[in-house]
């Protein structure tokens, strides 16, 4: 038997199969949720005083968001119902690292905003 070299020694078979199964909409969309988790924690968002967060890191904070910009951005057309949602929490997020920051950036300059376009 001949292996794929694609498809690394110690990946299972059936997960390679199921991630073939699942429609570009589906990791997108995954993606990008992973990319606002990761935003909000860096934002201190899940802390209950998100200024006193141990994870509160802007300057991460910015590169995820920035990176979701670019994501929704370069994917809107394939997001179909869910464009709405990923947007509206991608501005949502833009909006908190605003507020986080101590000298907030000129608009247009916000993380992300090259992509979107400034956020009110």
């Amino acid at each position: 038997m001949t292996e794929d070299p694609r498809i690394a020694a110690d990946a299972d078979p059936a997960e390679v199969r199921e991630l073939a199964e699942v429609p570009a909409v589906e990791v997108i969309t995954r993606s990008a949720v992973m990319l606002m988790s990761a935003a909000a924690e860096k934002l201190g968002l899940s802390h209950p005083d998100p200024d006193d967060s141990p994870f509160r890191d802007l300057d991460e904070a910015r590169r995820l968001i920035t990176a979701l910009a670019g994501l929704v951005t370069a994917s809107v057309e394939y997001l179909g119902p869910h464009a709405g949602p990923v947007r509206d929490g991608l501005k949502s997020l833009q909006l908190a690292f605003r507020e986080a920051s101590a000298h907030p950036d000129e608009p247009g300059k916000g993380p992300g905003e090259k992509y979107t376009g400034p956020v009110w």
